[in-house]
């Protein structure tokens, strides 16, 4: 799931060399903590929030069929 994440972080961000993705694995949980470049950041929240929202929807899909819970947190 990691270099899922790692792969759509990529296609958005314009410093690849600035993503950190840090993964902590629980029972029945996942959570990815992403850091990029500030410069960075609004592309990957995007308005209102959507682009994050929807990289979350993705991985709720994935997760699902892992019968985990993945969170994702975008970290400044």
């Amino acid at each position: 799931m990691k270099e899922i994440l790692q792969t759509i972080i990529e296609s958005l961000v314009e410093d690849k060399a600035g993503i950190q993705i840090n993964q902590i694995d629980g029972e029945r949980s996942i959570v990815f903590e992403v850091k990029v470049a500030e410069k960075d950041m609004g592309r990957v929240i995007g308005k209102e929030g959507r682009i994050a929202k929807a990289i979350r929807t993705i991985f709720k899909a994935v997760a699902a069929k892992e019968q985990k819970k993945v969170t994702i947190e975008f970290i400044d």
